[in-house]
């Protein structure tokens, strides 16, 4: 897929993005209400920021303990040699894991963090047992979440 050249957003713009953000299930008409504008050329804009990569896509926030998956964790991972071959067979297999919510690569003191979503203590240890077992892997630290102060809301686009 080609993503066409970005422009410079417009007030509208910038708000059809928050709306959507935070209102994925409204309608055009709605959206256009919103807006100040007209169905039509609100709906022409929304597909010009789909086209643009504006909006990657559409999708729910599930309740994660209705789920089995109320508990989360950090697991700072380094790898024993970091080389290109090593990350791409670590990356490889990361993606495999259900439980890995998020997988970052980061510069500093250790290689990877990933954010880990799993029911119980029982979980967490048998998806770390997955995790120690990764290509390279030579050194993980667990910080088990306790509270969750802020989740993410999406990116700020509207002051």
């Amino acid at each position: 897929m080609t993503i066409a050249k970005s422009r410079i957003l417009d007030r509208i713009d910038l708000t059809i993005l928050d709306t959507l953000q935070k209102e994925g299930r409204i309608s055009n008409v709605e959206l256009a209400k919103k807006v100040n504008l007209s169905a039509s050329p609100c709906l022409d804009r929304v597909k010009r920021l789909e086209a643009e990569g504006y909006i990657e896509k559409y999708g729910a926030t599930l309740n994660a303990a209705k789920l089995k998956y109320g508990m989360s964790a950090f697991i700072q991972v380094t790898l024993d040699r970091t080389t290109a071959d090593v990350f791409n067979r670590f990356r490889e297999e990361v993606v495999k894991i259900k439980e890995v919510a998020e997988c970052h690569m980061v510069a500093g003191g250790f290689d990877y963090l990933l954010k880990l979503r799993f029911e119980n203590m029982e979980a967490y240890r048998e998806v770390l047992g997955v995790i120690v077992e990764l290509p390279a892997v030579s050194q993980t630290h667990t910080y088990v979440v306790m509270e969750h102060v802020k989740k993410d809301a999406g990116v700020p686009v509207i002051e």
